[in-house]
């Protein structure tokens, strides 16, 4: 997937000049790409020093905080749109969070890697943990705390009284619509507090 289609694909989902929170922002490129192009404000919410300072150097406020403390420093609906992108599966309290994107945005935008996607499912059958572009570290060193599903966030929202606006899968740049829990390494929800 290329990094500038699938920023395309989820800026499309943020209402031009909306108010953004990212979460875990990383080097600010998605922020700064939806303050350019989409003529969107807000700040991003990064752990690591090196991006943090790659995120000031791109003209992008950033505030430095971990996400497993909380939002407690944002009240409710402060922000048009929060982001979540790659970030859920990195979380300790993800379903905490979860919660807390819907009560600080309007509403909300989670990607993550669709660990049901069928080349993962493949690797499983063959006993092994799959390593893919999408997923490209080994069972004994990846960064991500837990994997899940597109049909998994579903249950997910619905437990947490979130409403689906729109769920696509991205595969290679593309939307997919058709079967996402299979054919897409990407899954991708807007959703607000029901």
């Amino acid at each position: 997937m290329t990094e500038k289609a699938t920023m395309e694909a989820l800026a499309r989902l943020v209402p031009t000049g909306s108010r953004v929170l990212d979460l875990g922002c990383g080097d600010g490129a998605m922020l700064s790409y939806l303050q350019r192009e989409r003529g969107c404000s807000g700040y991003g919410v990064e752990i690591a020093d090196a991006n943090v300072l790659a995120c000031v150097r791109r003209g992008v406020d950033v505030i430095q905080l971990n996400l497993d403390e909380g939002l407690a420093m944002f009240g409710d609906n402060s922000f048009d749109v929060v982001l979540q992108i790659d970030t859920l599966q990195h979380l300790r309290n993800a379903e905490v969070m979860l919660r807390e994107t819907a009560r600080v945005g309007r509403t909300g935008i989670v990607a993550f890697p669709n660990f049901a996607h069928w080349p993962n499912r493949l690797s499983i059958l063959r006993g092994r943990m799959p390593v893919t572009r999408r997923l490209p570290y080994q069972w004994y060193d990846t960064p991500n705390i837990r994997v899940g599903t597109y049909k998994d966030f579903e249950v997910l929202a619905h437990k947490n009284e979130l409403r689906v606006l729109e769920s696509f899968g991205l595969q290679d740049g593309r939307e997919v619509r058709v079967l996402p829990n299979v054919m897409a390494g990407t899954a991708v929800f807007h959703f607000e507090h029901a």
